[in-house]
């Protein structure tokens, strides 16, 4: 059995998943391998904070949503991949 993951590391698992080219929220729950309730807060979340946008498409009556990685959200996920890598070395 597997130790819990952090809200980090959930958070890095999103913005990994959406700069990997998964931007629907089915396909970035089922990336993320988690359940619908916590993936919506995480998306807001990171939407709030600025890392990730939301492309907004309206087909009839039906709008569908879209997310994609910022700059900051690129920025930031570098930082944390560069700080993994160095406890790595140590």
């Amino acid at each position: 059995m597997s130790p819990r993951r952090s809200k980090l590391d959930i958070q890095l698992t999103v913005l990994k998943t959406v700069r990997e080219g998964v931007d629907k929220p089915t396909r970035i729950m089922y990336a993320a391998n988690m359940s619908w309730n916590p993936v919506r807060k995480i998306l807001d979340s990171l939407v709030k904070g600025g890392l990730l946008s939301v492309i907004s498409n309206t087909v009839g009556n039906r709008a569908k949503r879209r997310y994609e990685i910022t700059e900051k959200g690129v920025s930031v996920l570098n930082y944390f991949e560069g700080a993994k890598e160095l406890v790595d070395i140590i």
